[in-house]
Parts: structure tokens; sequence; C-alpha cells
């Protein structure tokens, strides 16, 4: 069971307008086994010219139908910096090594490569390509990764809950174009939305009852056809702010894409793709470890299984995504049968090839036939001018803001782990800012999933080593959240506690990070609430005491009650303070020099039992 969160922390307004106005491929185990098909079944169409006879270019039976996926890019146009841009692959001998991956410049090259000879091929995506994002794209509203993702020839998405950050006309804005109603236009160019549809077939407009975007969309060419549905997890609005998720509905992912796979099925399309922003979690941190070991669906756990589990058989495979996993799984469908679900991890370090064999006879996809593999986005590739382009142009408009030096590392400062040093330094950095607003301020709460990024000690441009930017800090925190205060009882705190491992975090723990002088003891042997330690509980030493009343600095998605939870939401006394980010910059500045830099912090705070 997983001691971390998957990275998905959710927010409304972005920082923009406040700061423009201030300025090698692995083939995964667990693919099915190739059906024995007639000779032409992965001929498509054929050439049979020899012997002076002419081609006979009449299409064979069997099609092999290319689908290259991907999920969570969340803006990553630039390489990501650390753990964030690395993959763990699985070696012959049982050993891993990690592997440097990530960077559209590279994504297009791995793509563009990959499509050649297939004239029959599909990029799909899972989700959350936007939101969450470094400064490059998150200062303009990530119009450059749509730009990106346009010139990747993208075919389709599912939203993900990060297409809500914005709210819904922020969405239809990403698909629709035209300029950003507060900011305007950031070049001499209107910008002109997606080429691709995004697809919400599970999220309904409450007063239509009608589905916000398309719920499903239809890829033909020369007498193939293949529908994909797209849905978001149903629980979207419990990790988006309320205002981005306000006027609409979210409905079951299952009973959503069955209800619209028997709608094309009306229409004659038998073939059927499901996009699922939900994913599950993997036995392995290998991308290609072997998933249907020692069988099918036994190397995945969580959401995606149950889900993959009750979509009807008319559904031929599932692209999912938001665990920011990588898995090449069959689960059984409810007859029984075997069938793909793939994830390509995140930020763009991998991508799936799926291999989709069609039976124009038929309409349906051989499902026995099903191939996939997940591989790597390396950066031994050559670059992609194109890419290249798009970056420069958009950072040229970045640097003024982006460049500037808020504070010193002596050391990479992580965010992995149950416990993170980076999660230490920023709740730290938010019980400093609290007690600057009232110094009563006792600690402070920080949710993992609103890390989005390590800091690192190596440069990322021409900063110098251990010099950390705005930029960085910003990709650190993108959401624009402020450092709100409350009051809460310490019964209310040890329950806040005890929701890190309960109620709807109970199958993936959302541990808090804490600051300095909070500490307990987590037993993950135990199930439920009781793996918080009660008696453990300490505030500088002293237990805390169910009476007294506390002081406690978190942001404001969590202030009210977000990531599950709700005890936070019932807080006394609200004080608002400025975002995260500022909170981050300012200790940061105050508290490390050139000469002085911060160290990583020792998180030490939480004693895990395992």
């Amino acid at each position: 069971m997983p001691a971390t969160a998957p990275s998905h922390q959710p927010r409304g307004r972005r920082r923009t307008t406040r700061l423009l106005a201030a300025a090698a491929t692995v083939v995964t185990a667990g693919a099915l086994a190739a059906a024995t098909l007639p000779a032409s079944a992965n001929a498509g169409e054929r050439d049979r010219g020899h012997g002076g006879h002419k081609p006979d270019h009449r299409p064979g039976r069997y099609q092999d139908v290319q689908l290259l996926s991907f999920n969570d890019l969340h803006g990553n146009l630039e390489p990501p910096a650390g753990s964030s841009g690395r993959v763990t692959e699985l070696q012959p001998d049982g050993t891993t090594k990690t592997v440097e991956a990530g960077g559209v410049e590279y994504l297009a090259t791995h793509l563009r490569e990959a499509r050649k000879g297939n004239r029959y091929s599909i990029t799909a995506a899972g989700g959350d390509m936007v939101g969450a994002s470094p400064l490059l794209s998150g200062l303009f509203h990530d119009e450059p990764t749509i730009e990106a993702l346009n010139a990747l020839d993208l075919d389709v998405t599912s939203v993900g809950n990060h297409e809500f950050d914005e709210g819904a006309r922020e969405l239809a804005r990403l698909q629709n174009g035209g300029c950003h109603p507060t900011d305007g236009c950031y070049t001499d160019k209107e910008f002109k939305g997606a080429d691709f549809p995004y697809l919400a077939a599970n999220v309904l407009d409450e007063k239509t009852k009608k589905p916000l975007l398309k719920p499903y969309w239809v890829w033909k060419q020369k007498g193939v056809k293949v529908g994909f549905i797209g849905v978001t997890l149903e629980g979207t609005p419990d990790i988006v702010s309320a205002e981005g998720v306000k006027g609409l509905t979210f409905k079951d992912e299952v009973e959503t894409i069955n209800k619209y796979a028997k709608v094309l099925q009306r229409q004659g399309v038998k073939s059927i793709v499901a996009l699922v922003h939900e994913g599950g979690f993997p036995a392995s941190s290998s991308y290609n470890y072997d998933c249907d070991s020692p069988g099918a669906g036994d190397g995945i756990s969580g959401p995606i299984a149950d889900i993959a589990k009750n979509v009807t058989p008319q559904v031929d495979a599932l692209v999912t995504g938001h665990t920011h996993a990588a898995y090449v799984c069959t689960i059984p469908d409810p007859a029984g049968k075997p069938r793909m679900v793939t994830s390509a991890a995140s930020f763009g370090r991998l991508y799936t090839d799926t291999t989709l064999t069609y039976d124009r006879a038929t309409g349906d996809i051989a499902r026995t036939a099903v191939k996939s593999a997940n591989h790597v986005v390396t950066r031994d590739v050559p670059k992609a001018p194109d890419m290249t382009r798009l970056i420069d142009r958009w950072g040229t408009l970045a640097a003024p803001i982006g460049n500037r030096p808020v504070g010193y590392i002596s050391g990479d400062i992580n965010r992995d782990g149950t416990e993170s040093p980076l999660g230490d330094l920023i709740a730290d950095a938010q019980l400093a800012h609290g007690r600057s607003l009232d110094p009563e301020t006792d600690l402070a709460l920080m949710n993992p999933g609103g890390i989005r990024a390590p800091l690192t000690y190596a440069a990322t441009g021409g900063e110098g080593d251990g010099v950390v930017t705005y930029a960085e800090g910003f990709t650190v925190q993108p959401f624009a959240n402020t450092v709100n205060l409350k009051d809460y009882t310490g019964a209310q705190l040890i329950q806040v506690l005890k929701e890190q491992v309960s109620g709807p975090n109970e199958a993936a723990p959302k541990i808090l990070q804490v600051s300095s002088g909070l500490t307990y003891t987590l037993d993950l042997t135990k199930t439920g609430a009781d793996r918080v330690i009660t008696d453990s509980i300490r505030l500088n030493g002293a237990p805390i005491d169910p009476t007294a009343s506390y002081r406690v600095a978190s942001n404001s998605f969590l202030a009210g009650g977000g990531d599950g939870f709700p005890t936070l939401g019932e807080g006394a006394n609200e004080l608002v303070g400025a975002d995260d980010l500022t909170a981050l910059e300012q200790y940061l500045t105050a508290n490390s020099s050139a000469t002085a830099p911060i160290a990583p912090p020792a998180a030490d705070r939480i004693t895990v039992v395992r």
C-alpha cells in the first residue's frame, strides 16, 4: 500500500495576472499474446506486385492500427528536473537503473519516429495535459502547451481533474481559442485553441444535464473506424477547488463509458477505446515490469482495476492516467476476457505504443492480438526543431520573471517519500509566514499533491548551481493557494492526522507534510485510522491536549477541507495570508544566501513503521 498520495493537487485561479502585472525503448512484459491470424493480419493494405503484375492495393481483412498514448503532461514542455525527469528501468538481471526522460523536444522526435511506416496511426491522451504546470506554460494559462500538443499531432484526449483548475470557461477557451479574458493576447496572434477534441463524457452542465464537451469522437481512415470515449474521475470535485467545478456534475466512470459504448455501437462503431483519467498503483516502480505476473491484473491495484473489471466488453482497451504511474496490464473484463489497460507515467517521460488489430469483416478489434509496451522518451535523440523554437519563443517572454533568484540551497531538496525534505521546507515556510501574521501560530500542514517538483542543486539555466529561481519555485508550487490560519482543538488536530489514512484516503494515504516541532509515529502495518499512533503525537515535545486550541497554517485548498480532510474545513477564526509561493520565496530569501545556503531538511518528523 502506498504511503504517499498520487500527485494531483487542484487549484482554481492562477497567479498569471499578478505575475504579468509585476513584470530507449524496452518492451514491457504483460502484453497479450498475439493471436494466430491469417497471413494478411498485419499486412494491412497489401502490395502483391511481383513478376510484372500490378500491385494489389485492396485492403486485407485485418488491419493493424497503431495507438500512441501518454497522460499527465502537466505542461512540462522543458525536460523535468530531478526525480520528476527520470524513470526506473528493470534490467534483465533483476537490477534497476534510472534513465533521464521527458521534454517535448524529445517527445516529438520519439512520436514522429514511432509513426514512420504506420499509415494507420492515432495519438491519444489520458487527461491532465495542462494544469499544475511549470512557469513556462502556467504563466500563460497553458497556451504554450496547447500549441505544443497541436504540433505533436495529438488526435484526442480526455479531460483530467486539472483541466478544471481555472473552471469550465477557461477549459472551453483552451478548446476553442481566443485571448484570455483578463490577460488578453500574449503575442500579435490570437490563440487558436486545441486542434484536437477534449472529451468529457461524464462531466455534465448542471442546468442542461448535457456533457460539457464532446462525450466521444470517432477516428476514421479508409473504412477503419475507432471510437474514443473520454472521462475523468468521478471524484474530481473532491480534489479541485469549488470554483473550478462550479455548475458541473461528475458522473460514474463505468456507467458513462458503458452508456456511450452503446451509442457508438448503434452508430456502427464497434472498435472502442476508453480514455480514463483515473489510474492504479502498480506492483513495481519500474515502467517495464511484468504487470501480468503471475496472472492477468495481478500487478496492479487501485481504482482503475475496479473500473476495468466493470466496463462493458464492447470497449477494447483503456488508456488511463491520474496516478502518474507506469503500467501495461491486462485486466479481465466482465466476460472474463483479458483487456489491455495502460498508463505512461507523467510529465512526458514515457509514451505507450499499442497495436490494435482491426477486423474489417466485423468492424471490431481482435482483442487476443492486442500488443502494447511503454517506451522511454530518452534524451539521446535529436531535439525537434519546431519544439525548440516554441520553447524559446515563450521562454523569452517568461525570462524577466522566471530568472530572478529567490534563494540558495546546498543540495537537491527532493519531494519523494512518505515525509519529504521539500515537504518539510514548505511546511516550515508556511509556519514562518503564519507567524508573521499571527505570532501565536503553532504549526503548519502541507498536502503532498501540492508539491509538483523537487528543487535541484544543478543549474537549469544560467543562474548557477545552488541558485533557486522564481521559475523553479513556481514549478514546485504553481497553484496560487493562499496561506490560511485557523484555530482547531487538539481533538480536531488528531482527527486531521487520522484522516490521512482513513475515509477517502484509506486506500491511498495522503501523508501531510508537517512543520518543525510536530512529531508522531505512522504505523503502516496497521489499518485505517489506527495507523496514526495517537499517543505519539507531540508538539515541541508535549502531547497534544484534546481540549486545547491550536493555530494551524495550511494552504487555502486544505483549509477548505480538500484532499479528503473535512476536519480542516471546520476550523475557526480564519485569517488569509499571502499566496504559498510568496511564503516559500520569503522563507528562502530570509534564510539563505550564496555563502550560507539552506541544507536539505532531514525529514525525520514522522517515524514510519513498515
